[in-house]
């Protein structure tokens, strides 16, 4: 075993002197020591304070012997399902099983089961009755409370009660785990935990509990959609380290799930410790035989610049998971780690990417967000930005810079999002100018989502001229260098909203674009999002007014469809969808038209509306096929 990783058996812990491991951490991911994977950071910073880790990466959950090939932790299992939710990393949003699984040794599926932190948990409790177990990660996080569940198309309890644990870790879990980690190495016992910051716990008794706000009952969310809906929301508007209160879901029997208050953020010196710890940067070398972990590419000549998101897009959970205060790194520290890249063997000069949820974020959005928080039912960018925003993107131009200027380095690429809206924000061009002519890869990626207004807002996402303001401010800044550096636009389909007029409306603005996008997402319904929450109930738990969803597959394939209508597999979709939305003149010759008729019937001229051919113009149709024809052969020899 390559000195520096954790023990993951017996004979890597006698080779280190361990008699007795501290914690015992089950993964469902492969083991990979980098700071990009969770369980890399969770493992090393209870490391840097003394306590001993071992790894148990992917344990057959068929087998209660997996997890024991560590021996009993002295303190606790610790249980996180991976770096994404395990239905999602197996599930298409059709739901149909993936086929390949990143984070997975050589790619393979099937190496953990679906709801994974729940499995394992129980797993872990067949064997040891009283051993302390701690669940966390993105999985635990998302589900810490009751929430509808895409894949089984149920509420379900929160999974603190499904998965057996005696507490759950959300959030990041920095600051959380050393709190947990010291308080059981000092004798306090596991029941006793229920002070700890970004914390969920069971109890019967609420007499501790002071000034918390009591949700619905399990059972009355369980039974009314309208009741979930309020209850999500008050669940959302609480995710704030500084102004939220504690949480008590009541469920039968007289138990309640408490979740305490978030984890303060992390401080800049707190996020350097964190990135600063002797991470191998690799996955373990047991996996080399296999092909290695496909995830490692994506992020290996990476740099993580900040945590949080205040975009606040209403189909993300960082606002359930990571928050909306924006901490970062320091120079110093991102310089660091960007020397260590460059001295890898299989660097090439380029850095892929700096960033994190949205790249251009590197301060909070404003100046009270340090001591009082974010706003509870406001956001910093929607509809407008806030005339409190501070938008200043010089420290992440000058980080670029010195980034640019080190030995070895080619390209520094920008490939995380960014947020365009807040780009335009910035009445100083030196960072849109800079991201042009030096951190694009040809290609700039941006998340515009869809062009119609009416599920724009519904998405939390700014209205489409923004979107066409920064188009053409990007095609200037191309223009004025003499680069020609195309936008790729992220399209999301079925959103709730999208009525089929909507979709219509998204294919009509492609063509005119001329382009038809290589993939599309199609809505996933994901654990803890005010999407999913409108997805589910048909309310936005916003204003509780009721919304459209397209939930019936078939109309979400004819949506999906809409979007690459040119691709020939998706015809008999976009001819349906045109047909069913009374927009016949887009079947046809014409240059507006999305299609050509079915052979054998009549088409619709887009300046006849609404009229469909009768037998007598057989020859009109004619004459305009051969036409048509005609033009395609022009265009093949460049004559139009």
């Amino acid at each position: 075993m390559a000195e520096g990783f954790l023990p993951v058996s017996r004979a890597d812990m006698e080779e280190q002197g361990i008699k007795q491991l501290d914690f015992v951490y089950i993964i469902g991911d492969a083991y990979v020591d980098h700071p990009s994977f969770g369980h890399a950071i969770i493992s090393r910073i209870l490391k840097a304070h003394g306590y001993s880790v071992g790894i148990i990466s992917q344990p057959d959950w068929k087998d209660n012997e997996s997890i024991n090939i560590l021996g009993e932790p002295r303190l606790a299992f610790i249980v996180m399902g991976g770096n994404m939710d395990s239905m999602v990393n197996h599930y298409s949003v059709s739901k149909k099983r993936r086929e390949t699984d990143a984070f997975t040794p050589g790619g393979a599926t099937g190496k953990r089961p679906d709801y994974a932190t729940v499995v394992y948990c129980n797993l872990i409790r067949r064997t040891y009755r009283n051993k302390p177990i701690i669940a966390g990660g993105i999985e635990a996080s998302l589900r810490r409370l009751a929430h509808y569940d895409y894949w089984s198309n149920k509420v379900k309890r929160s999974l603190l009660l499904d998965s057996g644990a005696d507490l759950l870790l959300y959030g990041m879990g920095e600051h959380s785990i050393i709190e947990m980690a010291d308080a059981l190495n000092s004798g306090i016992d596991i029941k006793d935990l229920t002070f700890i910051r970004g914390s969920v716990y069971k109890t019967k008794d609420l007499s501790s509990v002071y000034d918390y706000i009591m949700l619905p009952s399990y059972d009355e969310i369980k039974a009314d959609k309208k009741t979930y809906a309020e209850s999500f929301y008050k669940q959302y508007i609480n995710t704030d380290p500084y102004g939220a209160k504690t949480l008590v879901e009541p469920y039968p029997n007289g138990v309640y799930v408490v979740q305490n208050t978030p984890s303060l953020p992390l401080t800049t010196d707190e996020m350097d410790f964190v990135y600063s710890l002797p991470y191998m940067r690799n996955y373990h070398p047991s996996y080399e035989k296999e092909g290695g972990v496909p995830a490692i590419k994506e992020i290996k000549f990476s740099l993580t610049s900040n945590r949080g998101c205040f975009g606040g897009c209403s189909f993300c959970a960082l606002t359930f998971h990571q928050g909306r205060i924006i901490q970062v790194r320091s120079h110093e520290s991102i310089m660091e780690e960007a020397k260590k890249i460059t001295e890898d063997k299989e660097f090439k000069g380029y850095i892929h990417d700096v960033g994190g949820p949205t790249a251009n974020f590197r301060h909070p959005s404003c100046e009270k967000q340090g001591t009082k928080g974010v706003c509870p039912n406001k956001q910093c960018l929607f509809p407008k930005p806030c005339k409190n925003l501070y938008v200043d993107h010089s420290d992440y131009l000058e980080l670029l810079r010195k980034l640019r200027g080190l030995p070895k380095v080619k390209k520094v690429f920008i490939r995380s999002g960014i947020r365009f809206d807040y780009l335009l924000a910035d009445k100083d061009d030196s960072f849109f100018k800079e991201m042009v002519r030096y951190h694009i890869s040809g290609q700039l990626k941006v998340a515009p989502e869809h062009v119609s207004d009416n599920v724009l807002r519904l998405m939390g996402k700014p209205s489409n001229d923004v979107y066409e303001s920064f188009i053409k401010k990007y095609k200037a800044l191309n223009e004025a260098i003499g680069m020609n550096q195309f936008v790729v636009p992220y399209l999301m389909s079925s959103h709730p909203g999208s009525t089929m007029k909507d979709a219509v409306i998204l294919a009509e603005y492609l063509r005119d674009l001329g382009y038809m996008p290589e993939q599309v997402q199609d809505f996933y319904p994901t654990p803890s999002t005010i999407s999913t929450c409108m997805y589910y109930t048909g309310y936005d738990p916003r204003t509780m007014e009721k919304v459209y969803v397209p939930v019936n597959p078939h109309e979400k394939a004819m949506q999906r469809a809409l979007i690459q209508y040119r691709n020939p597999k998706n015809y008999d979709l976009v001819y349906e969808t045109l047909t069913l939305a009374g927009r016949e003149d887009l079947i046809g010759y014409s240059p507006k038209c999305l299609i050509r008729p079915k052979k054998g019937q009549g088409y619709q001229n887009s300046n006849t509306k609404g009229n469909n051919m009768g037998k007598g113009e057989k020859g009109k149709k004619g004459s305009h096929k051969k036409k048509a024809i005609r033009n395609i052969h022009k265009k093949k020899q460049g004559k139009t």
